[in-house]
């Protein structure tokens, strides 16, 4: 569900997202979950890499930390 941003907002925000994105450790993890994800195409279809457990999982689970939230995660938590 798309946000209601004024175009100004909008703007700022994509800046924000893009600056986010071009962290050397989001391309670090970004290339990690390609590489893996050529290398095992079939388990990969339709999912995102978990880096904490290591898999491919449905973008719903991985996102809601197989159902423990969100609260737990951190950097800490990953590993590449």
């Amino acid at each position: 569900m798309a946000q209601k941003l004024s175009a100004t907002a909008r703007r700022d925000k994509a800046a924000r997202d893009l600056a986010f994105a071009k962290t050397p450790a989001r391309r670090a993890k970004k290339a990690h979950a390609q590489r893996e994800a050529r290398a095992n195409p079939r388990a990969a279809a339709g999912n995102d890499y978990d880096r904490k457990d290591g898999k491919f999982e449905t973008p719903a689970q991985n996102r809601g930390n197989d159902g423990a939230g969100t609260k737990k995660e951190g950097d800490a938590n990953y590993k590449i």
